[in-house]
């Protein structure tokens, strides 16, 4: 077994799996916590992610 499947776990809210007990709710207080993006990181992470789709249909 992974250390993940030995974590004890608490039901996941709906769309979110299954994790150790506290860690959405210290996920969503550390996004809560974070600046908001510039517009220009905003466009470099469109870039990011529409790459790794062209990557994986070229493969």
């Amino acid at each position: 077994m992974t250390a993940e499947q030995e974590t004890p776990t608490v039901g996941g809210a709906p769309g979110r799996p299954a994790r150790p007990a506290g860690y959405w709710e210290r996920i969503d207080r550390l996004v809560s916590q974070a600046p908001p993006l510039t517009d220009d990181q905003r466009a470099k992470l469109r870039t990011i992610f529409h790459q790794a789709n062209v990557n994986k249909e070229a493969a």
